[in-house]
């Protein structure tokens, strides 16, 4: 079997945007709320995003390795500015038909004592939260790859 994938460090890259916003996310809560949620590291939404962290994170290294004019580089910003508009856009959109659904079931439940469990709310991200992964994910890739000497692992 191959595992030249786990040296490339385009994969590397996304991942450590990814996990580093999701981090941002954990930290944020404990120091709001001063409770440990670990959950955070699997949830969807907040500040920054972390699907957006990921994709420019990858669409930064690919032009990096691959070069800005070509067709990786092309393919790899379409993907982003689709994770990037969905995210902010129908995800977005999702979460506040959630948050809708949750109250009236909650006004049904205390009426007609029904029992249902809540709809996840936060789904998607703001425009700003969409912003804030796209310069962490460029900002982790620019990073990885000075450290590494821009060629790779």
């Amino acid at each position: 079997m191959n595992w030249n994938w786990a040296h490339n460090i385009t994969i590397w890259v996304g991942v450590a945007a990814w996990f580093l916003a999701q981090a941002i996310k954990f930290v944020e809560h404990l120091v709001r709320k001063h409770e440990i949620d670990f959950t955070l590291f699997v949830r969807t939404g907040g500040m920054p995003s972390s699907h957006t962290a990921a994709c420019c994170a990858v669409l930064t290294s690919v032009g990096i390795r691959e070069g800005f004019g070509g067709t990786p580089f092309a393919i790899t910003l379409l993907m982003s500015l689709i994770v990037m508009y969905d995210a902010q856009g129908v995800r977005h959109a999702a979460g506040q038909q959630a948050r809708i659904l949750n109250q009236m079931i909650e006004e049904l439940r205390t009426q007609h004592r029904i029992q249902h469990s809540k709809l996840a709310e936060l789904l998607g991200h703001t425009r700003l939260e969409v912003f804030a992964g796209m310069l962490l994910g460029i900002a982790v890739a620019l990073l990885i790859h000075a450290g590494a000497g821009w060629t790779g692992i």
